[in-house]
């Protein structure tokens, strides 16, 4: 877990799928919490990390497989 995610009536933790040391946290985030789901991939961004592992990385699926996976 790396953080939480506050709505109207719900705290949800934050997961990383892959193991690393977090470098940078987004400081736009603390005034404008909006840009994770209006700009997600450009200003929206949560955390920088350095991978402990690349090979971490093999089973995560891109963008457009999460979107198949969800829609």
């Amino acid at each position: 877990m790396f953080g939480t995610v506050e709505a109207v009536k719900t705290v949800s933790d934050l997961f990383l799928p892959i193991n690393g040391k977090i470098l940078e946290v987004n400081p736009e985030l603390e005034n404008q919490p909006e840009l994770v789901n209006t700009d997600p991939y450009g200003k929206g961004w949560m955390v920088k990390i350095e991978l402990e592992n690349s090979t971490d990385l093999e089973g995560l699926l891109d963008s457009d497989a999460y979107q198949a996976l969800v829609s």
